[in-house]
């Protein structure tokens, strides 16, 4: 097991420096240079102008500005804001509470309500539950997410009115009891985990119905009906087991894709959060703030693969790593 750790830890290190070079060179190569922001200015002179660009490094060659940006990474300096010169790990910091929530809220979700709705299917095949479920998962798959969160938007928070859709406090969040400072943050952060998690719960649920069909009509399942188990008892402490070790695998591969729509997600509901800073710094090219974003996105998906993988051995005690 030790010598898994090892490298496993490798192999995310030698991973995590790649995926950093490669957006390190996308950033720098795409159009668009922070120096392009300054000419909507005209109070600025060429002078000042190559003054900044000269202060940031930005005349330096690529690689040297890549390595000099991984030696301040090392010591967990990301820099300093193109736009109001604060320091990136404390920008990130501030939003990164937010991203964190969001993400496990929409993980759970996806989870608890992936297995809860994919085991009923199983259960009630071919029945009406299970052609009612199948047909709401159908439309995760088929629907946007940017498209379905503007229809909610429009339903839940325009001509319904019962659910906020921007941001995580509403504007009297201080002067509201304790109780209800806390019904104002779930109110929040219904459409957005929802939305969010909508796409890896319709996937989950299909997985897991199928699978546990399959498991239903194996001869381990017959044979524990006919010592008079419950079919509740089966279907959650049998067959559900078995079933457990690939949902491990879909939740990791689930992450990166709940990371990355964060972007857009939180740039709609104007949720404050990492990505929506992210987006910000992108429109603005802010380089260190789009790094220092970046790499923190990549360390929370390496870090959800490599506890995914550590789950394996827990899961199932059939799994060894020599």
């Amino acid at each position: 097991m030790a010598k898994f750790l090892l490298r496993k830890i490798l192999i995310l290190l030698i991973t995590f420096i790649g995926i950093s070079f490669v957006t390190f060179l996308v950033i720098n190569i795409s159009p668009g240079k922070p120096q392009d922001m300054l000419e909507f200015s005209s109070k600025i002179s060429y002078e000042a102008k190559q003054k900044l660009i000269k202060l940031y490094g930005l005349d330096k060659p690529l690689h040297i500005r890549y390595l000099e940006w991984f030696k301040r990474f090392v010591t967990f300096d990301f820099g300093r804001s193109f736009k109001d010169e604060k320091p990136v790990i404390q920008k990130i910091l501030q939003r990164l509470p937010a991203t964190l929530l969001l993400n496990i809220l929409s993980l759970g979700l996806i989870f608890f309500g992936g297995c809860l709705l994919g085991i009923l299917c199983a259960m009630y095949q071919n029945k009406f539950l299970d052609k009612f479920i199948s047909f709401i998962v159908f439309l995760g798959y088929s629907l946007p997410k940017y498209w379905l969160a503007l229809l909610c938007m429009l339903l839940f928070g325009i001509k319904l009115r019962i659910l906020p859709i921007s941001g995580l406090r509403s504007i009297n969040f201080d002067y509201l009891p304790l109780h209800q400072q806390i019904i104002d943050i779930i109110k929040h952060l219904i459409l957005p985990v929802i939305i969010s998690a909508f796409g890896g719960l319709a996937g989950l649920t299909r997985y897991i119905r199928g699978s546990m069909i399959e498991q239903l009509n194996f001869e381990y399942i017959k044979f524990a009906l006919s010592k008079g188990c419950t079919k509740n008892r089966i279907v959650f402490f049998h067959a559900f087991r078995n079933v457990l070790i690939p949902v491990v695998t879909i939740l990791g591969l689930s992450l990166p894709d709940i990371i990355g729509g964060s972007f857009i997600f939180e740039t709609i509901f104007a949720y404050p959060g990492m990505g929506r800073l992210g987006y910000e710094a992108i429109m603005s090219r802010d380089y260190p703030l789009i790094m220092g974003i970046s790499v923190i996105t990549a360390i929370l998906t390496l870090l959800g693969n490599f506890v995914a993988d550590i789950l394996y051995t827990y899961v199932d005690p059939r799994v060894r790593y020599k």
